[in-house]
């Protein structure tokens, strides 16, 4: 396992809100909904999306456009429509005034908007998950990001656009399952292209020392790592590999891990009833003092604490 594969490990989509929007011009809609993450993939016709405090960025047919949360933002034909919708946290949708659009802009089984041949269509997956591990990969990206349709070969939308309109047994398993699919291959595209600012530990896979090093990392969390024994691996000395993963990662090998550790045994907090104990050992800590001294000194409160929703 890589550290990309990692971070979505854990918080995989589980009842995502999925939505086929199609709208005819003028339209602009308001987000304000608070989720963490926003998939939209222009399948058709152009929208702006407007970051607050950002510059517009323009969406063509084929462009996927990422949002990191909670903040809000708007969707419009063009930068100078005003709202006529907002987005309110439970999905819920009204006019600016607070009065309900749900009837009125409802076109079908998952299906929204103003007209349904209107000349704007659009694909939207919207997680609702707050998971630790979301969180720090979300860490790593801007705001908003957009992977232009023309580097981005994949039969993933076209997929997505059948089966969402779909209303069949086990519907929302396989949206959520193709909405973590396109977002693992929107980000791997978006990593790689020519001139990205891509985190660290994502351009340290290519290195030939720190690649192996961190795939081991995230392999066997549990195993009782050290510099030396990570260096021996990668048949490097201790100071060239500390220097090495430094430089290419941007904290030390085992600040690294430790980060990787908190952020997994948060995520098992959250989404399974494990024990503390269970936990603790699954991520490499001898037992549940340990954790919790850790995840303590990291967070400023204990695993139980989180677990119950204290940081939420």
């Amino acid at each position: 396992m890589d550290a990309l594969a990692d971070l979505l490990d854990g918080p995989r989509a589980r009842g995502a809100f999925m939505l086929r929007s199609t709208l005819a011009p003028p339209w602009s809609v308001r987000i304000r909904d608070e989720a963490p993450l926003t998939l939209l993939v222009m399948v058709r016709g152009e929208a702006w999306m407007l970051p607050d405090g950002g510059p517009p960025v323009q969406v063509r047919p084929g462009d996927i456009a990422i949002v990191r949360g909670p903040g809000p933002y708007t969707v419009a034909d063009d930068p100078a429509t005003p709202p006529q919708v907002v987005i309110h946290p439970g999905q819920h949708c009204t006019t600016p005034d607070g009065v309900s659009l749900a009837e009125a802009m409802d076109l079908g089984v998952r299906a929204w908007g103003t007209d349904p041949d209107g000349p704007a269509e659009m694909l939207i997956g919207t997680y609702q998950l707050r998971g630790a591990v979301t969180r720090r990969l979300l860490a790593a990206l801007p705001a908003m990001l957009v992977v232009p349709g023309e580097t981005f070969d994949s039969p993933l939308p076209g997929l997505l656009g059948q089966e969402i309109v779909k209303d069949e047994p086990g519907q929302d398993v396989v949206l959520d399952r193709l909405l973590d699919l396109l977002l693992i291959a929107a980000l791997r595209a978006w990593f790689s292209r020519p001139g990205a600012a891509a985190p660290g530990w994502y351009r340290a896979h290519g290195d030939p020392v720190v690649g192996p090093v961190l795939k081991l990392l995230h392999r066997d969390l549990a195993r009782p790592w050290t510099v030396a024994g990570l260096a021996a691996e990668a048949g490097v000395s201790r100071a060239a590999l500390a220097q090495r993963f430094g430089r290419l990662v941007g904290e030390p090998p085992m600040a690294y891990l430790t980060g990787v550790r908190l952020a997994q045994a948060a995520d098992l907090l959250r989404e399974t009833d494990t024990t503390l104990d269970a936990v603790a050992r699954r991520v490499g800590y001898g037992d549940a003092f340990a954790l919790s001294t850790a995840f303590k000194r990291e967070r400023g409160l204990s695993p139980q604490e989180y677990r119950t929703g204290a940081s939420a």
